[in-house]
């Protein structure tokens, strides 16, 4: 039978001070709650030892702690390590560790499955079910923390995984807000980003709310081929969808947008895709970050050879453009870019 108590992580640490004000608590122990939840992962109420046992009590009577449980958990040869977890629907989302020397970043889903159904992501082929709740959005990272080896801490947390977080952008802006607070997860600005393949009407709306990074999957610098690669173009093309970051008052040099441009053989990784591209984001503070496509069964593009990555980037380079070439990781657990399909092993 469901727990029919409400979910506490669902809670905005503003909602909850509200809420114990109502009822008689002091607002302030909303940060404490907070500070136990997740800038410690205490997840029992009872070892909450600074709030009154009367208090800890009710906690633990009226409130769920927990929005998922593990499913499975798998380790990549390069470090990756990718959790498979379970809602209480029984709806499966993945998250991914990724380690880097002294960084370790988190990628985390929004929905389970993607309405978008961008043609080179195995996300995109299971269709979409439903958007995630606050709770189980911050819960990735709180189950995702249980899975950190030994001296590591997660520094960064891109919303990169299954879905479209600006379709469920009022979830991933508290979810934000609780990564930013100092008294929940404390990351720096700068050390988190959301993605997005181009929900125009939105891009404004998560510049003025929070202070992230911004990511935009662009992969085609041409409307022809962006509208099979990235169907939502259809309804944003590029001109719209760049015109908008140019004019956006948030954006500039020191918060610049980040390009993602999966290079797929023959489709557009040659040089003149590339000179294509300088010329359509010029004058957009922007950086590219090039991934190399990961293969999948759902799709029947492939990775372009490291040649043709390479002769990419330096095009790009000689056009001015910032650019990084991602390394691809996690790749032999289905973990890397484009491969999250939460699917059980058979």
């Amino acid at each position: 039978m469901p727990d029919p108590r409400p979910q506490l992580k669902d809670q905005s640490i503003p909602a909850l001070r509200t809420r114990f004000a109502g009822s008689g608590v002091a607002p302030w122990r909303a940060e404490q709650v907070a500070r136990w939840l997740y800038a410690r992962g205490v997840e029992d109420p009872a070892a909450w030892t600074d709030l009154p046992q009367e208090l800890r009590e009710r906690l633990a009577d009226e409130w769920q702690i927990r929005a998922l449980e593990w499913d499975a958990l798998e380790r990549s040869a390069d470090g990756t390590a990718k959790g498979r977890l379970r809602a209480a629907d029984g709806a499966l989302v993945e998250a991914v560790l990724i380690p880097e020397g002294e960084r370790t970043t988190l990628c985390v889903s929004t929905q389970v499955g993607c309405p978008l159904a961008c043609s080179f992501c195995a996300t995109g082929a299971l269709g979409f079910t439903r958007n995630l709740t606050l709770a189980e959005i911050v819960d990735q990272v709180c189950r995702m923390k249980e899975a950190l080896a030994s001296g590591q801490r997660i520094t960064n947390v891109v919303f990169m995984g299954m879905g479209e977080p600006l379709l469920n952008l009022p979830r991933v802006i508290e979810a934000v807000r609780l990564l930013l607070h100092p008294k929940a997860f404390a990351l720096g600005p700068r050390k988190v980003t959301v993605s997005t393949a181009g929900v125009v009407p939105r891009l404004g709306t998560l510049l003025r709310a929070v202070p992230v990074n911004l990511a935009v999957s662009l992969h085609a610098a041409n409307d022809a081929l962006r509208d099979v690669l990235v169907p939502i173009n259809r309804r944003f093309p590029l001109d719209l969808l760049l015109e908008t970051l140019r004019a956006a008052p948030e954006l500039g040099p020191r918060r610049p947008v980040f390009f993602e441009w999966t290079l797929i053989a023959g489709v557009n990784d040659a040089p003149a895709d590339a000179i294509e591209l300088a010329r359509r984001i010029r004058g957009i503070p922007s950086k590219v970050n090039l991934i190399p496509m990961n293969a999948h069964a759902d799709s029947s593009y492939r990775p372009p050879s490291p040649e043709a990555c390479s002769r990419f980037a330096g095009e790009l380079m000689r056009h001015g453009v910032i650019v990084t070439l991602r390394r691809p990781r996690g790749a032999d657990i289905d973990a890397a870019c484009g491969q999250l399909a939460a699917r059980r092993s058979a």
